[in-house]
């Protein structure tokens, strides 16, 4: 079963398990880790020792991620309904047992004896900062406050617990399909107008599906069509959503003033390095006002090209950019001031060559070694799995896999999943780090390849930064393992390695032209590199505008979600909201885990631009030195020290924010 390189039981993963056998191990994962909590919690406070309390925990934590992994990551993943169907409900059954454990006062009570007794003087210091975090997670779960109290908590977590599952469910099963006749769809290319679907009467079908959409809102001329499709793709699962993100407002706010804190965002900022919604307004605010008059001579510009459009097609012109026009004209900003032609430039990246270069980047810069493992089990065919060896030392790591292409019901954006945490097993050996990266690359045709625009590749080496996090951390606990560190610094480490995207040498390294291997010219990767900037302005304002949007409904006790986003929007953004939509019934992250914490992307990309410009950017981007010391310093403690001491160590002094403002093509005073 297991590959011939890697040593039997490396990969604990099954994907061949049947529903039945899925819903039989979610009881019986349940029934072992329950048992392992009723046997801490029955400990006499006198008879509390490390290693049948916090060891204990510990030891199960292992067990219990690793195999709860295996049993809700097909509903991401599996080509088989049913399964993907029961992998949701075994996740529904293991989400509501994780709020069961999370309140319980009997376990709660020893750990607090243990921390409380001499014991707990002799722990490492990552157990110490385990037991910490656990007794912190235990108020924060109100297992200090009285019964009745905990009783109430418990029936709000698990509304919301069902609320986020089926919120992210809504949007994963939408299936809208709008139609256009031939002209209708002008602009576009002819590749992407091939590949629709046709009715009976000769009508091309369009989803709102990424592949679909975005390629429309940029390239399609007719207004009309944009209009339709920018309508349609903000009012998905309207109905359904809008009230479950509103109840979700009111919920987490309950919470919050049950547990002493002011607001849901201070509940949340408190375990991050931000540490208060003050410090993330703050933030946001200052960076809006530093990036508004950029964003304000774009749309000028925007406008400017509106206006010629308007009247080199005797179109109505409105003066003004709405949400279907947005992405238009960035477009048209990106092929007319940059003349970056994306479609030409998408040739010089098939699949293969992006992967391989990719993969030896990372290689080198991390002094590491990939083996593709032949004849893999997988979940779908096109899945490939490869080991993960240290140069230096031999040792294997761990292994990953890469499932790229889109199909049917499959997790719909691209992401890292942390399959099996790289940790120390009970008897102290080391278990071996499992991760997927899942994406939705063009599929090959018989007469293309797949090629990947840029931003894709972008998008690959940022997930493939998260992969070499979860393989690269060494942590002795599942719980500090991988990307398990703050959530506003876990994506510092992948954006920093998007920089590669855009430097001359990594570029030639990962493209030649499909047809005939000629190498990127010069002048296109130049113009590529200048176009980084363009729209800084206004896509940034857009990442402020979802961040304030995002703080906003989280500071109150109650949120009119359409009537506040459309208010923002226009404030910060200075774009309309489409009369009758709601982008936030759309948006995934609100109940995927990044409440009251979008904010995180741009308040890591200091921190990645920080590192990347103090230290690769001055010792050489593909320096092997820096890169061991990347991955020795940020990569190597996973969670087990804090984000602050990880910066401060690798970059030698205190963070600051230069960098970020001058990537951003603010002229600041260095």
């Amino acid at each position: 079963y297991y590959s011939n390189m890697a040593p039997a039981g490396v990969n604990r993963m099954r994907w061949d398990l049947t529903a039945e056998d899925i819903l039989s191990r979610t009881d019986a994962l349940i029934a072992e880790t329950k048992a392992v909590y009723d046997a801490v919690g029955a400990i006499k406070p006198e008879e509390v020792t490390f290693e049948n309390s916090l060891k204990a925990i510990a030891d199960s934590d292992v067990e219990y991620s690793t195999f709860r992994n295996m049993l809700d990551f097909p509903q991401n993943v599996s080509a088989d309904k049913v399964i993907r169907d029961t992998s949701t409900e075994a996740d529904k059954k293991l989400s509501d047992f994780d709020v069961e454990i999370s309140m319980r006062q009997d376990v709660y009570d020893v750990l607090v004896t243990l921390e409380k007794s001499e014991k707990s003087k002799s722990l490492s210091p990552e157990y110490k900062r385990y037991l910490e975090k656990l007794i912190k997670y235990g108020k924060r779960n109100g297992l200090h406050l009285p019964k009745e109290i905990q009783e109430e908590m418990k029936k709000i977590k698990k509304r919301q617990s069902d609320l986020c599952i089926d919120f992210n469910k809504n949007l994963n099963e939408e299936n809208t399909v709008l139609e256009f006749k031939q002209e209708e769809l002008v602009g576009l290319p002819d590749d992407f107008v091939d590949s629709l679907e046709k009715t009976d009467a000769g009508m091309y079908k369009m989803t709102l599906q990424y592949p679909h959409y975005f390629p429309c809102m940029k390239k399609a001329r007719v207004p009309a069509t944009r209009q339709k499709m920018e309508k349609a793709f903000q009012s998905r699962c309207l109905k359904e959503n809008t009230p479950i993100l509103e109840e979700l407002v009111e919920l987490r706010q309950k919470q919050a003033t049950l547990l002493g804190y002011p607001t849901h965002s201070a509940f949340i900022t408190e375990m991050r390095m931000s540490k208060t919604p003050e410090a993330v307004a703050s933030f946001l605010k200052d960076l809006g006002d530093k990036m508004k008059p950029l964003g304000k001579e774009e749309m000028g510009i925007f406008l400017k090209y509106k206006k010629e459009e308007c009247e080199k097609y005797g179109y109505e012109n409105d003066n003004k950019i709405n949400g279907w026009d947005f992405r238009y004209y960035m477009n048209i900003v990106e092929e007319r001031q940059y003349t970056v032609d994306h479609q030409k430039l998408k040739e010089y990246f098939p699949m293969e060559v992006v992967t391989k270069g990719l993969l030896d980047i990372y290689q080198e810069l991390l002094g590491l070694k990939f083996e593709k493992i032949e004849n893999p089990a997988v979940w779908h065919e096109d899945v490939t799995l490869y080991d993960v060896v240290d140069v230096t030392s031999g040792t294997l790591l761990g292994q990953f896999y890469l499932d790229l292409f889109p199909r049917e019901g499959k997790f719909s954006h691209a992401a890292c999943f942390g399959l099996q945490p790289g940790c120390l097993l009970p008897d102290g050996s080391r278990q071996k780090s499992i991760a997927a990266m899942v994406a939705n690359f063009t599929k090959p045709t018989a007469d293309r390849p797949s090629l990947l625009l840029h931003q894709e590749v972008e998008t690959f080496f940022h997930e493939f930064g998260h992969v070499m996090h979860q393989i690269c951390a060494e942590t002795d606990l599942a719980h500090f393992s991988g990307t398990n560190v703050e959530r506003d610094f876990v994506e510092a480490p992948s954006q920093m390695l998007e920089n590669w995207c855009w430097e001359k040498e990594p570029l030639r390294r990962m493209s030649k032209h499909y047809k005939d291997a000629t190498d990127l010219p010069d002048n296109m990767i130049e113009t590529l590199v200048k176009a980084r900037n363009a729209n800084t302005g206004v896509f940034n304002l857009r990442q402020i505008l979802l961040s304030t949007f995002d703080q906003n409904i989280h500071t109150r006790a109650k949120a009119n979600t359409a009537a506040t986003f459309s208010e923002l929007s226009e404030k910060i953004l200075g774009v309309k909201a489409t009369p009758g939509t709601n982008m936030p019934a759309t948006f995934g992250h609100l109940a995927g885990g990044y409440d009251a914490q979008y904010y995180g992307y741009l308040w890591s990309e200091v921190y990645c631009m920080d590192m990347f410009y103090s230290r690769f950017r001055k010792e050489g981007i593909m320096n092997p030195a820096v890169g061991k010391d990347y991955r020795d310093k940020i990569l190597k403690p996973g969670g087990s020290i804090d984000a602050a001491d990880m910066l401060r160590n690798f970059l030698g002094r205190e963070p600051q924010q230069e960098a970020f403002l001058l990537s951003k093509g603010l002229m600041i005073a260095m």
